[in-house]
């Protein structure tokens, strides 16, 4: 692999970066955890599956065009 090559010099670069970092190691876990906080925690209990539970087996894409086109307020 050629040293002078653009794709090394991006990562020499960021592997250089988070090897020396002190204080941005604990941020990025920080960052980490709240991330898995917003996309796993409150996807189990905020967002239920609602078209698995009211929707027939294979009838998933009808239920939604059902739902949209009732809920406008077009006349």
């Amino acid at each position: 692999m050629r040293k002078t090559g653009f794709w090394y010099r991006v990562f020499d670069l960021y592997y250089d970066g988070f090897r020396s970092m002190t204080l941005g190691r604990t941020l990025w876990v920080v960052i980490l955890i709240k991330l898995f906080v917003i996309f796993v925690v409150l996807k189990i209990f905020f967002f239920p599956n609602f078209i698995k539970e009211n929707a027939k087996e294979g009838d998933e894409a009808q239920f939604v065009s059902e739902q949209v086109l009732n809920r406008s307020d077009l006349p």
